[in-house]
């Protein structure tokens, strides 16, 4: 087989505020079912004064608690169905409780509120014996938990996957991190000897991955409020970023910090970024094209006459290639601090969707709405060299291998292609490389290694063999 799937950095739980994770209950408060053998029964419950969230008998079924959103816990006799006790005396938490979790040995119960709070209570002697503090942003709020064997896990609003420390209420043991919303871009960076990948998503949020153990975390202080639309890794270290909140953000990659410097203020809605050497950046924004240099707007173009899309700077940083909505690709030479319209035009067959150069510079890729890739010959003065048919949809993104020789391309049909630039019959397909989405971006870590993501909001390594 020439590819295999390598990793899968999995999404989070879909989560909303106010839901729980695990449900078992009426959401009128007069009902809850659950399961006893191989029947679903249904029945009156008075106890509680709003919604239940989770029903659970514990592993032996001699009882069975109930969580509701007004912040107690019932314990039942699992046979008779009398009430036995509410947890705590009163209320259990001072928010809403959304999953409770028995111990293997049915001695204990772990709890997951809107407070923020987990607990974990011991049920003989009716007394809580831990509470576990997630934080006191609304996205700490606790949405479910599991006790499987000696894990303790918790779900928090963010999507955080949280290892509990039974040993050390204050600090969870590990954390699990990641993207809950669609990934709409990522792009890849070597630092201290490591490849990383980031990543940017529908709500804003960036995130970093170590590609070896998958490990990864965010960035500290307030970056992006809106989606990411394109991320790109300039000369200087410094992740680009372009983002629906009409800004352009440089984000130091050893500090990891969003900060209050490196963030410039578009006056419209930019779609794409690029960089090239000597501090220059292009961005292509809706009705705009705009020139930074050293983080800072020195020109624009605006009302260029058609709608521009997507944007290339070449290695050299000489030439800049902008595609359109009309199925045309421009080219604008970097003249110091202006971008000048060299008068040529390169027809894709359809809408073009990205543009890519190689990174020696001696090609520019081009996709299209039409499911076509073309590729231009940069020293033939951008004559078309050759056409890459196979996408049965849209296709959506572009990247290069360092070998220069192939490309890959990433479409709506869920697919990736892997082509060879000498023979556009010599390719790696890579069918429903995203099942639930399409592909939303790609970039090569290695010659053999291809990263995807999708609005699946999960991130996959494949190892390509040719």
């Amino acid at each position: 087989m020439p590819y295999e799937i390598k990793k899968v950095f999995a999404s989070l739980p879909q989560v909303e505020r106010g839901v729980s994770k695990i449900i078992g209950g009426d959401p009128k408060g007069n009902n809850f079912l659950y399961t006893n053998g191989k029947c679903v029964i249904l029945r009156n419950i008075d106890d509680h004064s709003r919604f239940v969230n989770c029903v659970r008998f514990s592993p032996d079924g001699n009882r069975f608690a109930t969580a509701s959103a007004d912040g107690q816990i019932y314990i039942y006799d699992g046979k008779t169905g009398e009430k036995v006790c509410a947890l705590g005396g009163g209320k259990a938490h001072d928010g809403g409780i959304y999953a409770i979790s028995w111990s293997p040995d049915s001695t204990h119960l772990l709890s997951a509120s809107g407070d923020k709070t987990s607990k974990i209570w011991d049920i003989n002697v009716n007394s809580v014996v831990s509470t576990f503090t997630m934080g006191s942003n609304v996205l700490d709020q606790q949405l479910g938990c599991l006790w499987q064997k000696d894990h303790l896990l918790s779900i928090s609003l963010s999507g955080y996957i949280n290892y509990l420390d039974k040993n050390n209420p204050s600090k969870p043991l590990r954390v699990i991190k990641g993207h809950s919303k669609s990934i709409q871009c990522l792009t890849v960076h070597k630092n201290g000897g490591k490849s990383y990948i980031y990543s940017g998503s529908h709500d804003g949020h960036i995130n970093y991955w170590d590609s070896e153990t998958g490990e990864n975390d965010s960035f500290a202080g307030k970056g992006h409020t809106n989606q990411v639309s394109r991320m790109t890794v300039d000369e200087s270290g410094q992740l680009v970023s372009c983002s629906m909140d009409d800004t352009v953000r440089y984000t130091n990659l050893t500090l990891r910090d969003y900060s209050g410097q490196g963030v410039v203020k578009l006056d419209v809605q930019p779609k794409c970024v690029a960089v090239g050497p000597g501090g220059y950046a292009v961005v292509v924004c809706i009705g705009q094209i705009v020139l930074l240099k050293d983080q800072k707007k020195c020109f624009s173009i605006d009302n260029p006459g058609y709608e521009p899309e997507v944007v290339a700077v070449h290695p050299s940083g000489d030439m800049v290639a902008v595609g359109g909505a009309d199925g045309n690709v421009r080219l604008y030479s970097i003249l110091g601090t202006t971008l000048k319209d060299e008068g040529k035009l390169l027809e894709a067959k359809g809408p073009v969707t990205d543009v890519a150069y190689s990174h020696d510079g001696a090609f520019l890729a081009v996709c299209d709405a039409s499911k076509v890739v073309t590729v231009f010959s940069v020293a033939d003065g951008y004559s078309e060299n050759n056409l890459f048919y196979g996408h049965h949809a849209k296709i959506v993104c572009l990247a290069w291998s360092p070998d220069n020789e192939h490309f890959a391309s990433g479409g709506m049909d869920m697919m990736v292609y892997v082509w060879t630039l000498s023979d556009p019959e010599t390719r790696v397909k890579i069918q429903d490389a995203h099942r639930l989405h399409h592909v939303s971006s790609l970039a090569w870590l290695d010659e053999h290694t291809l990263v995807t993501t999708s609005h699946d909001a999960s991130v996959k390594e494949w190892t390509i063999a040719y």
